[in-house]
């Protein structure tokens, strides 16, 4: 088991890694909207976090040898339900072939009150 840590990605806010890494399995914790260079959530929109979120997935990805064509699995919280198909429109720009098994649910409260987070089970060998 490995943690995986980057500068590129926003630092844990509790006690947790940014991902683990077991075998050739990654486990992203969850994501929100965190700019890494000013730790504040970036943009108050659905667009603005989804992005940075999908930015940050990205940078972990890369730290841990893999990147977005290996994603497995998403997990999406999203704050309203109402931002459902704002956000697939972003998502599905960052996995525009083969995206992975994902579950999208509700949750009445994220994490510095984000509109979005989400988190990764992924692979760095196929």
């Amino acid at each position: 088991m490995q943690s995986i840590k980057t500068e590129d990605a926003p630092k844990a806010i509790g006690p947790y890694s940014q991902a683990i890494a077991f075998k050739d399995l990654l486990f992203i914790s969850g994501q929100i909207g965190i700019n890494p260079k000013t730790a504040s959530i970036d943009g108050t929109t659905i667009e603005g976090q989804t992005r940075q979120v999908m930015n940050n997935i990205q940078a972990i990805l890369s730290a841990a040898g893999s990147n977005l064509t290996k994603v497995l699995k998403c997990t999406v919280f999203l704050s309203d339900m109402q931002d459902f198909a704002t956000f697939n429109n972003i998502y599905g720009e960052y996995f525009p072939q083969t995206p992975p098994a994902r579950t999208t649910v509700q949750a009445a409260r994220l994490p510095r009150d984000a509109k979005v987070e989400v988190d990764v089970i992924a692979c760095r060998d196929e």
